[in-house]
């Protein structure tokens, strides 16, 4: 089970209790931050990419990988970030890597949800170091990892030809691959372009899970990182 903690909102002073969240790691553990019960939550005024995510070290296999940082909306409007106690770790330490599991997804209501989303399915395939990319991208949020790019497009509209094309440049220039995840799908030209360009195409769909598109997204979906 997931660590939980009471949380005081100290806008409003309302009383909540805050379960952790659940990640599976890329070995199969499932991984939790570690909540500080006797900590004070504190009001999220602005946002800081650095700040939206804390490292989890899996004690069953040795990894380190980044995590969204635990935070509760409360009613009155305020939005609390949860105190955390020393590293975080798995949930349950197994004595052994076991295979890749099934991939756990994160519920989309939000566009961090999106991105979050993202994350988590391509710490899932095997990536590591996952972080906000350099370069903004033409639309949506770019995340990089050791020899990958990747774009998230939360928008209501389908990712064009152009934005797929911007994000292959792009990936060429730092020597990386590159993947597209977006919830509006893409135009016929962009699903052409991805095809002769080699760039897996994924779509998000409300439940959080990434629906391969294309060929090369299928290939991904079932090597992983490699």
């Amino acid at each position: 089970m997931s660590e939980s903690v009471p949380v005081r909102c100290p806008a409003c002073r309302s009383e909540h209790h805050y379960e952790a969240p659940v990640y599976p790691c890329a070995c199969g553990a499932p991984l939790a931050p570690r909540l500080d019960p006797d900590g004070t939550a504190t009001p999220v005024t602005h946002r800081a990419w650095d700040d939206e995510w804390i490292t989890v070290s899996c004690s069953a296999c040795g990894r380190e990988s980044e995590w969204p940082r635990p935070e509760l909306g409360c009613p009155c409007g305020t939005v609390l970030r949860i105190p955390l106690s020393g590293p975080s770790t798995a949930a349950e330490p197994r004595r052994s890597p076991a295979p890749r599991r099934a991939f756990q997804p994160v519920t989309i209501r939000t566009a961090r949800d999106a991105v979050t989303a993202a994350a988590v399915y391509l710490r899932w395939l095997g990536y590591r170091d996952i972080r906000r990319a350099d370069q903004r991208p033409t639309s949506g949020i770019g995340l990089a990892a050791h020899g990958l790019l990747a774009q998230v497009d939360p928008t209501v509209n389908p990712a064009s030809r152009r934005d797929v094309e911007c994000l292959w440049l792009t990936a060429m220039t730092e020597s990386a691959h590159c993947v597209y995840f977006s919830l509006a799908g893409y135009s016929p030209d962009a699903r052409t372009r991805a095809d002769s360009l080699h760039v897996p195409l994924f779509v998000l769909d409300l439940t959080g899970t990434p629906q391969p598109v294309n060929s090369q997204a299928d290939e991904l979906d079932a090597s992983g990182a490699g």
